[in-house]
């Protein structure tokens, strides 16, 4: 596709600075937001979207999937939600043999909507496909469309008729992204562009093979050896107890992130040295990825929550 992985890091740039362009024609502001999407995709990686109602989560999404020329499919997880409505069943044709009909987990985007509104069952029906990429039903694996992307979002303020994720789900997000209100003037910006009727076609400005050559580009990337010992220090500092456990995490967490961290520490802090036009990442890329990789996988302990201390405070005292 090109001639060597330099001429590749140079094409990713440009194609990011075109999916952000053709994204901003929709969504007004969530530059970093935008970024770290984008960068979880490359890295082949999923996306929990926190936020209150109205901040255009669902739109983010859409708008993304329409920039990358993917197929996409939305799942509104409600508590009435069953494991077959997302992976698919098996059904009787008319000549009375069993036939699979595919579920909407079929697709390279999956906006699974509202996910902590569904019971765990429902929730787990989507770990084997996050994970391993394929499905099975009735003793048959399935093997999904590459790329395959699950960006999930949550609401925050609603606890009544919600099931929390369990960790081992949490854990299968590279990012947890928290979306923010707009700023006074990027409202205004947003009520003027969806007040006035205005229709905006987004078109694909890149294709499924670029997407999966950019993905393994992103793992050629060589990474120095003191990056990939900062990366895993830094995950380990956050184990309570542990042998390399920081006295924060001592104090303050009751629970700490996994090997998987350090893994999208590194895969992150690769992506995000090739969109910003290096070739190799160093600490600073580490440091910028460690806030959303893992907001979600540190758990606080009753101590950090009488005192008001956030998981962003821990983790920025930790780097």
């Amino acid at each position: 596709m090109y001639q060597n992985d330099i001429e590749g890091a140079n094409a990713l740039v440009e194609k990011y600075k075109l999916l952000k362009s053709e994204i901003g024609k929709i969504i007004v502001g969530q530059e970093e937001v935008i970024h770290d999407t984008l960068l979880s995709i490359f890295c082949q990686g999923h996306v929990l979207l926190v936020g209150v109602p109205g901040l255009a989560k669902t739109l983010l999404i859409d708008t993304m999937g329409k920039a990358l020329g993917l197929s996409f499919s939305r799942i509104q997880f409600t508590p009435d939600l069953m494991p077959s409505d997302i992976v698919g069943t098996e059904i009787l044709d008319e000549t009375r043999a069993f036939k699979f009909v595919k579920g909407p987990v079929f697709a390279n985007i999956i906006l699974a909507d509202e996910i902590n509104r569904t019971p765990p069952k429902t929730q787990a029906a989507l770990l084997e496909a996050m994970q391993e990429k394929h499905i099975t039903v009735s003793g048959k694996t399935y093997a999904l469309q590459e790329p395959f992307f699950v960006l999930a979002t949550q609401n925050p303020i609603e606890q009544e008729g919600t099931y929390p994720l369990p960790e081992a789900q949490l854990d299968r997000f590279m990012f947890n992204l928290v979306l923010d209100y707009p700023s006074y003037e990027e409202e205004i910006n947003i009520v003027k562009s969806t007040t006035m009727g205005k229709v905006v076609e987004i078109k694909p400005v890149i294709t499924t093979e670029e997407i999966l050559y950019f993905q393994q580009l992103v793992r050629r990337v060589p990474v120095a050896d003191n990056v990939y010992e900062y990366a895993v220090r830094l995950s380990a500092s956050t184990r309570p107890a542990g042998a390399n456990a920081n006295e924060w995490a001592n104090r303050y967490l009751s629970w700490g992130a996994g090997p998987r961290a350090s893994q999208y520490l590194i895969l992150g802090a690769k992506a995000n040295a090739l969109l910003n036009g290096k070739y190799a990442p160093d600490i600073e890329d580490v440091q910028r990825v460690a806030i959303p990789v893992l907001r979600h996988r540190v758990v606080r302990n009753y101590t950090a929550q009488a005192e008001g201390i956030t998981v962003e405070e821990l983790v920025r005292k930790l780097m």
